[in-house]
């Protein structure tokens, strides 16, 4: 895994239908809208409601976990890290991650194809 701290987080999605969906933190639950895809890559953007995640899965191919907006505790592999704005998640395929928002979190999902 790396873990780097960006200088500035990445800016919002432009688009309105990704703004739409993501401009706002849910409530409850999780939101997710797929911003890309194509041959190379898949991205797409998760909004999750503090206390909410992802239960620990493994993705098929690798992957870069960014945060936006929010913290959220991020276990990948057996490292546990907590992931704030601009938290760049490096990850190689299959490797076993999760997340847990501890205030409302918005991010994004990168798969490399």
């Amino acid at each position: 895994m790396t873990t780097t701290k960006a200088s500035r987080p990445w800016p919002r999605a432009t688009s309105k239908s990704a703004n739409s969906q993501t401009n706002s933190n849910p409530e409850s639950g999780k939101q997710s809208i797929v911003l890309a895809d194509d041959a190379n890559t898949k991205v797409v953007l998760f909004a999750f409601a503090a206390g909410d995640g992802l239960a620990e899965h493994v993705a098929p191919l690798p992957a870069i976990i960014q945060i936006i907006n929010g913290e959220a505790s991020l276990t990948v592999g057996e490292e546990t890290v907590v992931g704030k704005p601009g938290t760049l998640i490096q990850m190689a395929a299959k490797t076993p991650h999760s997340i847990k928002a501890q205030t409302p979190v918005v991010m994004s999902l990168t798969l490399l194809k």
